[in-house]
């Protein structure tokens, strides 16, 4: 167990490990709430010896201190997935961001269009054979740590040991950083039917669920409505699960033998992701199930991956959508808000599925119905995340309409007839005078 020796030699104190970090350097941070927060800390002590640290990563829970406006100059962030950590400093431009698939991180990656100088992970103790897992998230973080000159690690006892392509060896790790601390949690959403205040999610999840057959294969982002959805699948059979990342929700249904993965076209019997974002219930889930196989972002995030998959279900959000079919989903206005994510790679997968239904589902409006989310057009600014040719499947709680193989006309028809019936009237004002009526 040559190994263990060498284990034993690169154990050093946080401070100490940061000290490798130097002014100039790009830092990767593992993502998350696999977020490495006792090394971050560290880094974030050495401020004063530091400048232009370019501080890179997708979305982290916790604090993202270094996105203070009193280290301007000393770190700067790079967010592939713009998190409510650190949006504020993007939209005051103190921190950049990045319109990238996620699919094509690790590339950027590999081929050291975005070189990693040093990479900080958070992962589990070393096995009988010296490996360590990523733990609650592999992502794009394996290819960092893969491309990166130094990997500082945080070993935490407390990390589930998570199976599947999923773990570093101690060997291609440059410091090792012992801290025991309880890993972040992100709580699912819980649902009152008689709530006022979850009636719309509900109805959602309600027209959703109706277009999700028994055998489909699910991917679903984090939040509200993808909650609200699994809420409402108790009476499905042998669901399959095949996405970037999945929540308590999910642990649930699989306790409940709604989810079997039995009748999966590939790696049948196993659900396949890429992290998670839930709380011990699903850490306690994940730790070595032989069950549950993580899989880098290249691999989960692949379209023709995602379309061997019969039946692909990919559940996906948006911020608005305008009567043509195009899909906002990271910006609000000029205002950046999140980013590409997977929405892109799952709904081109699910597009090219046997069987499958890529589906956009948002509330019809905002801010107690101020603002309706089908829109004549996005607003000035905003990005288009998912192209018109690309939308499938649209779900408020109004109802659910299919735009594919539909022209702009019978598009903005159908949008018009999901919409929140106060905005009906303008939004058909809006198609007469475009001669679309």
């Amino acid at each position: 167990m040559r190994w263990l020796d060498n284990y034993h030699g690169k154990r050093i104190s946080a401070d100490e490990a940061v000290k490798a970090i130097n002014s100039g350097n790009r830092v990767y941070i593992h993502p998350g709430c696999a977020s490495p927060i006792f090394l971050i800390e560290a880094m974030v002590g050495r401020s004063t010896e530091l400048q232009d640290v370019d501080v890179i990563h997708v979305l982290t829970m916790g604090d993202a201190p270094y996105t203070d406006s009193k280290y301007e100059g000393i770190f700067r962030h790079t967010a592939l997935f713009i998190g409510h950590n650190t949006r504020q400093a993007v939209n005051e431009g103190r921190a950049d961001a990045m319109p990238i698939f996620l699919y094509d991180i690790p590339g950027l990656f590999k081929e050291r269009i975005i070189p990693i100088d040093v990479a900080l992970i958070h992962v589990g103790p070393p096995d009988e054979h010296g490996f360590c897992s990523y733990g609650v998230g592999i992502d794009v973080t394996k290819a960092a740590a893969e491309s990166a000159k130094i990997v500082i690690a945080q070993i935490n006892p407390k990390m589930p040991r998570a199976l599947g392509d999923s773990f570093i060896h101690v060997n291609k790790i440059t410091h090792v950083v012992e801290h025991e601390a309880d890993i972040l949690e992100m709580p699912q959403f819980t649902f009152d039917p008689g709530d006022p205040a979850t009636r719309v999610p509900l109805q959602i999840g309600e027209h959703t669920a109706d277009l999700i057959g028994d055998g489909s294969t699910l991917q679903m982002g984090i939040g509200t409505i993808p909650d609200a959805i699994l809420y409402h699948l108790q009476d499905k059979k042998d669901l399959g699960i095949h996405t970037e990342m999945f929540s308590d929700g999910v642990v649930d249904l699989v306790e409940d033998g709604v989810i079997t993965n039995e009748k999966k076209t590939i790696h049948t019997g196993k659900m396949v992701a890429g992290f998670v974002l839930g709380t011990k219930k699903t850490y306690d889930f994940i730790d070595n199930n032989p069950v549950i196989e993580f899989r880098p972002t290249e691999y989960v995030n692949d379209v023709l991956v995602i379309a061997r998959h019969d039946k692909m279900v990919a559940i996906n959000s948006a911020i608005e959508v305008d009567l043509t079919g195009q899909v906002c989903a990271d910006s609000i206005g000029t205002r950046l808000f999140s980013g590409f994510g997977g929405q892109v790679d799952f709904i081109r997968g699910a597009a090219r599925s046997k069987g499958g239904v890529p589906i956009i589902a948002l509330p019809s409006t905002v801010k107690n119905d101020s603002f309706s989310r089908i829109v004549p057009q996005l607003k000035p600014g905003a990005g288009v995340v998912t192209s018109r040719a690309d939308v499938h499947w649209v779900v408020t709680e109004y109802g659910a309409v299919n735009l594919h193989g539909k022209t702009f006309r019978e598009r903005a028809k159908l949008l018009i007839s999901i919409a929140h019936p106060k905005f009906k009237d303008e939004l058909e004002k809006y198609v007469k005078d475009q001669h679309l009526a």
